[in-house]
């Protein structure tokens, strides 16, 4: 069994200033939230409070004066506890861009977009660029990828050190990449409301490890990632969840078992990922994916 709970409590030894765009709240940036909930997670985040408002902060993702997605970043392990955001379809290709920082983590006074590093500073309160340089196969892997992002500029946007944890490399580009591609065959094909608009709520997040990467960026055990939307063809919500160990496939099958949101909940005492929604607990999609296209990548029947 794993806890979601961090490694520690002790407090950061100085506050963290906040600004415009990392606010005191989840509820400052709940649009990117189901019914505007914000998930329950023991210990940092209950019942829409932050326990320990000098550790985590909350992020409305912002970019080009745009709100994009919302994230709950952890200043003391440098990677974000999760990130939310609502799937309205792809579109774009993928864009080339430098990875960016949030300037009001560091400063009250910071721009509200997300941003380049200043050349020569150090960050105390988040990843730098320099933090992810490695040779121990370690990826960065996305919370809130670019392939679930409407458009070009809203793909831009989730290349923030803020959105981002070390990922085992073939973790990333197996089984993490191929659970990403079914959930969006799915979201595209069911998650469209009465009048075709598609619309699906995703959180993704991680549990803290033992380890660091060059002694400052935490090393999740494992990530976790569900979604829940209402299917206007199906006339009912939908979910699944899907969760898997920090390590490389290796020889393991290049998938991630669907589960319920029940049984990623039950992993830990208290959390929920969509509180107070009618999001069903005891189903998944997995009946759905025979009616898929094969480069779904969805795991085949059992």
């Amino acid at each position: 069994m794993w806890c979601l709970r961090p490694l520690s409590v002790l407090l950061l030894l100085s506050t963290v200033p906040t600004g415009s765009e990392v606010v005191r709240s989840m509820s400052d940036c709940s649009d990117f939230l189901l019914h505007n909930s914000p998930p329950n997670i023991p210990g940092i985040l209950e019942d829409g409070n932050i326990l320990d408002q000098n550790r985590y902060k909350p992020i409305c993702q912002t970019y080009e004066n745009m709100r994009r997605f919302v994230t709950l970043y952890d200043t003391k392990n440098k990677i974000p506890v999760f990130s939310a955001y609502k799937y309205r379809g792809d579109g774009g290709s993928k864009p080339n861009i430098h990875w960016k920082i949030e300037p009001q983590l560091e400063n009250t006074q910071g721009d509200k977009n997300m941003g380049r590093e200043t050349t020569g500073m150090t960050y105390t309160h988040q990843a730098q660029d320099k933090d992810y340089k490695n040779k121990e196969k370690l990826a960065r892997g996305h919370l809130f990828p670019h392939n679930h992002a409407l458009n070009e500029t809203d793909k831009r946007s989730t290349n923030t050190l803020t959105n981002i944890v070390p990922q085992a490399e073939q973790f990333n580009s197996g089984s993490w990449s191929n659970m990403e591609n079914c959930v969006k065959c799915v979201m595209d094909k069911y998650c469209k409301d009465n009048n075709g608009v598609p619309e699906g709520f995703v959180v993704t997040g991680q549990q803290p490890g033992n380890n660091k990467l060059n002694n400052k960026v935490n090393i999740p055990k494992m990530l976790w990632s569900a979604f829940c939307c209402y299917s206007g063809e199906k006339k009912k919500w939908l979910a699944s969840a899907h969760w898997g160990d920090n390590v490389p496939d290796g020889f393991k099958p290049k998938y991630l078992q669907t589960r319920t949101l029940a049984e990623l909940q039950n992993l830990d005492s208290g959390f929920q990922v969509f509180p107070k929604t009618q999001c069903p607990l005891d189903e998944t999609v997995k009946e759905f994916y025979p009616d898929l296209d094969k480069s779904c990548q969805c795991p085949p029947p059992a």
